[in-house]
């Protein structure tokens, strides 16, 4: 695995299933002007691939062999990364009901995890990125000094992915991220904590642009960064 050694800055922003990490991510790229990436799109992405060549997410040997044949791209469009297998966007897939069954048993994959790894460092080279994930901060960039955790409660996470029209269970799906063997969701030592229970997307990236003004990011006067969060 590669060492973290762009010039380019990387934020990390890592939490639980609808913790809200996607929402503020997101937004806090658009307000710094940085390339936002999503890591799961990744790994739906290849879950896609294989089931569209009919390979189980159990037989690991033709997984590794179809990795080794496929292109996978990383391409910027609208200022958000973009996975392409083989030429093919794969974006309007990534939400099918086969690909939500599969990609939690194809990420927990060593060769998988290893791969996405080295798309997300193409993604971050020479571009300044958010990304969000769960193993960003602790694994893929664990040298960057930008890294937030982000977290709510069981409850009010329940509540967010029932609204989404999710029917995944979240404590089976923390079981699996806690769980895995390779790269765990764990918070990194070095990382900021923000619960969002009971804050709005604004309110955490508001947070989080202090912070990052605190640790050294040349991001402006702190009320130009509230103004702008606010249009």
């Amino acid at each position: 695995m590669r060492s973290y050694a762009s010039q380019s800055r990387v934020i990390a922003i890592d939490g639980p299933a609808a913790s809200g990490k996607s929402s503020v991510a997101r937004k806090l790229a658009r307000q710094l002007g940085f390339i936002y990436v999503n890591s799961g799109a990744i790994y739906r992405a290849i879950t896609w691939h294989l089931l569209q060549n009919r390979i189980g997410s159990d037989e690991e040997e033709r997984i590794s062999e179809a990795l080794d044949s496929v292109a996978l791209a990383c391409v910027v469009r609208d200022s958000e990364a973009r996975i392409v297998v083989d030429d093919v966007d794969a974006a309007e897939h990534l939400r099918d009901d086969r690909v939500n069954e599969c990609v939690s048993r194809v990420s927990k994959l060593p060769r998988v995890r290893e791969i996405v790894s080295e798309k997300l460092h193409d993604c971050a080279e020479g571009h300044d990125v958010v990304i969000e994930g769960r193993d960003i901060g602790s694994v893929v960039f664990p040298d960057t000094p930008y890294k937030f955790y982000i977290d709510a409660s069981p409850e009010v996470r329940l509540q967010r992915r029932a609204a989404q029209g999710e029917r995944d269970e979240i404590t089976i799906r923390d079981h699996d991220d806690v769980s895995r063997a390779v790269s765990p969701l764990v918070k990194a030592k070095d990382a900021h904590l923000i619960d969002t229970s009971q804050v709005t997307v604004e309110q955490v990236v508001t947070q989080i642009m202090l912070r990052l003004e605190q640790a050294g990011l040349p991001i402006g006067d702190v009320q130009m960064i509230n103004r702008a969060i606010g249009e």
